[in-house]
């Protein structure tokens, strides 16, 4: 029997509680919220490089995505979701619940040293208190292999883009420890797709939580298995592609008997990529800034909730969302016991799901290498002091005059200045990096590159093959 399954026998269940600690970002936990229900599944879709002005339901001009609306129709749409800008200190967020200057993700090759000895991610949290555990996708700049996190079972691929075997760089991608060549004809996002099915087909009696990590956008944009010979736009064939596998998953689930007691949810890991950003427009405009950067463009992202008879259908939340909140938000939900021994930053949201008025917190704090800020709901102060007015976010943020007179203005910057403050990130893992949260060491030669986000993919790739590196001499160390 394996620990797993002998936890459940056993009926060891820890009780939810969150990590007492003194910021003021937010406000405390409930804990056991949930203890007298059936634990619910939790699938965790993350869109690679998607951000809100590729979802309809955010009122996208240029793209559809029938099935991602659907999700919001029947659920929760957050329109004050925040992460870090870049893909591997985003992720480190979302899984951890804890802020770059604790854990030192700072940046991408940061992200790539994080230990398992160190931090504790959601999927070990939750195996703990009985539920079945898997990902399926990128695996991006984490270190060694998922299994060694917390994921009972996983297909992860070495970096993007890496999607059929006539690719002139395809790589293998990897089962459980497994590498496994791509054969003819095969498509890996629906090998990934059939694996996420399989896997809670089996564990369908079982509380369990996928996190299902799409890469169709980011990298290398190929051609879907329905662009076609003559197709003009494959940026737009795979967010199609992916909104429609997204229904397929929902379909399943449905055929399973499980959507009342599944929670989906739905989040981009950072914006949109600088080179597409021209065309993720809402209502004909630009959002300022894009994937790297620190303005809403990078770090603003569409976040959906549904859970048929817990969330209300069609309800629009303004709550203010941190990526650090998916942990003790999932943590609750599964009335699960967060790490004692840890600081974590994340306010559960288990309220907003339920589409109650009560918010878990103020304010947000987004950092990005040597560069961080706290915004609200109408100003934004970063690092510098500079501070913004954000009426017209997400297309515009004003810059106030540091002698600025304003009421207004001036308590926003007193109010945000203290919640920095009592952060205080500078006292924390410092990023002794390039300053653009990719590179870890100030003096890396760079390969030239025509195209930014070409750059990004092979970056992310490099990331991907040290890990593999180290995963091999490790397990040339076991044997």
């Amino acid at each position: 029997m394996d620990r797993r399954k002998f936890i459940k026998s056993a009926g060891v269940i820890a009780a939810g509680s969150a990590v007492a600690h003194n910021l003021s970002l937010g406000k405390e936990i409930l804990p056991g919220v949930f203890a007298s229900e059936k634990k619910p599944n939790i699938i965790f879709i993350l869109a690679d490089d998607y951000g809100i002005g590729e979802a309809g339901c955010y009122g996208a001009d240029n793209y559809k995505t029938p099935n991602i609306d659907k999700l919001a129709q029947g659920g929760v749409r957050f329109t004050h979701a925040y992460t870090p800008s870049l893909c591997g200190p985003s992720r480190a967020c979302i899984l951890t619940g804890r802020y770059a200057f604790r854990t030192g993700g700072t940046n991408q090759d940061k992200v790539g040293k994080l230990k398992p000895a160190d931090e504790t991610i959601i999927a070990k949290i939750l195996k703990s208190v009985g539920y079945a555990t898997t990902m399926a996708g990128k695996w991006s700049q984490f270190p060694l292999e998922p299994s060694d996190w917390g994921f009972d079972e996983y297909l992860r691929f070495q970096g993007s883009g890496q999607y059929w075997n006539t690719q002139k760089k395809a790589r293998t991608y990897t089962v459980n420890g497994a590498n496994t060549p791509l054969l003819d004809g095969e498509y890996l996002p629906d090998k990934m797709h059939n694996f996420v099915v399989d896997f809670i087909t089996r564990y369908k009696d079982d509380p369990f939580f996928v996190y299902y990590s799409l890469s169709h956008i980011h990298g290398d944009i190929l051609p879907t298995p329905e662009s076609g010979s003559n197709s003009k736009d494959i940026y737009a064939d795979n967010i199609t592609y992916m909104d429609k596998l997204i229904g397929k998953l929902v379909a399943e689930i449905d055929r399973l008997r499980l959507r009342e007691k599944t929670m989906i949810v739905f989040f981009g890991d950072n914006g949109t990529a600088n080179k597409y950003s021209d065309r993720a427009t809402i209502s004909g405009r630009r959002l300022v800034g894009a994937k790297g950067s620190l303005l809403e463009g990078g770090s603003l992202e569409p976040l959906i909730i549904n859970w048929p008879g817990t969330t209300p259908a069609g309800k629009v939340s303004d709550a203010m969302i941190d990526s650090t909140d998916f942990v003790p938000t999932f943590a609750e939900i599964a009335s699960a016991q967060l790490p004692k021994d840890k600081i974590i930053d994340g306010r559960s949201f288990t309220s907003q799901i339920r589409g109650e008025k009560k918010e878990a917190r103020d304010l947000v704090f987004i950092q990005l290498a040597t560069q961080w800020y706290v915004r609200d709901k109408g100003w934004k102060l970063n690092q510098e002091g500079k501070l913004f007015d954000m009426s017209k976010a997400p297309f515009e943020e004003i810059l106030v005059g540091v002698d600025s007179k304003d009421p207004e203005a001036v308590a926003a910057r007193k109010r945000l200045q203290a919640a920095l403050e009592q952060l205080n990130p500078a006292g924390g893992i410092l990023d002794d990096g390039d300053g653009t949260g990719r590179h870890a060491n100030k003096t890396k030669k760079k390969k030239k590159q025509t195209d930014p986000d070409d750059e990004n993919s092979d970056e992310d790739d490099d990331s991907e093959r040290k890990a593999e590196k180290k995963n091999k001499k490790k397990k040339k160390g076991i044997e």
